[in-house]
């Protein structure tokens, strides 16, 4: 199956993740150093780091892209406007925020509209976007396709799939997640206003992940695997001119076989 891309569109459709909470200050330097020397979108990153991220990446067209509420999402509204008011006003141009899952789940809709509009407004004010994760793990096809008509309403930039640290237990007993899976973006795709983009994250790991899931709609992903998956598309020729480059459908999301 056949999309046709430059490497440039590919760098600028990653979302480079600094997340994970083991990660020392030396392991975040080097992630925004290949954020940095990949060209991605942006680097993804816990709020801490934004001035180690603004020195590291100034002079280069990657923007900063802090969490709020992460991964769980349990933070108060006014706490979690508070944070991502101080994101904006550091120096993150995208920020991405967890929905309450609780609230969701519980159906509170009215709480769920307030704070992604509360949010949203406070980090537009300066000068940033917002993106709003859901945590499809958690979630029906309901609340997810309810959360993108609350999305659209307030005119959010993008919503995203999930954190990758949405563990579930599993059938065996163990915990672990699905990420972005094909039924879940497609969905996303069909209940979300055309203004509104979609992220992708968790369980996009290759080349081929990528570009099923930008034939899918989807223009951004959070990914780990940034230069795996870069280095991939330069041995598949692809480069500054657009080029047909064929894949394979393969597994988005750790436990979800794509469709």
């Amino acid at each position: 199956m056949p999309i046709t891309v430059t490497l440039p569109q590919l760098s600028k459709t990653i979302d480079h993740s600094l997340l994970h909470p083991t990660m020392t200050d030396t392991d975040i330097l080097t992630g925004l150093r290949i954020a940095c020397d990949y060209n991605v979108a942006t680097a993804c990153i816990k709020p801490y780091s934004i001035g180690l991220a603004k020195d590291i990446l100034a002079g280069s067209d990657v923007l900063i892209c802090p969490v709020i509420g992460f991964p769980h999402g349990n933070s108060t509204t006014e706490i979690k406007v508070l944070e991502a008011t101080a994101a904006a006003q550091a120096g993150g141009a995208e920020i991405d925020m967890v929905v309450n899952v609780g609230k969701v789940l519980s159906g509170e809709w009215g709480y769920v509209h307030a704070e992604i509009q509360a949010i949203n407004e406070a980090v537009v004010k300066h000068g940033a976007i917002l993106k709003v994760i859901f945590e499809n793990d958690y979630l029906s096809a309901e609340h997810i396709a309810r959360l993108c008509e609350i999305c659209t309403e307030v005119g959010v930039a993008f919503v995203k799939t999930s954190t990758g640290y949405g563990f579930v237990k599993q059938r065996d007993g163990s915990y672990n997640y699905r990420g972005a899976t094909v039924s879940d973006l497609k969905l996303m795709r069909e209940k979300t206003g055309e203004k509104v983009q979609i992220k992708a994250a968790g369980g996009v790991r290759t080349l081929d992940d990528l570009l099923h899931v930008m034939s899918l709609g989807v223009t951004r992903i959070g990914a780990t695997a940034t230069v795996a998956i870069l280095e991939e598309a330069k041995r598949r020729g692809t480069g500054n001119e657009p080029v047909e480059v064929e894949f394979r459908p393969g597994s988005v999301g750790r436990y979800s076989w794509v469709d």
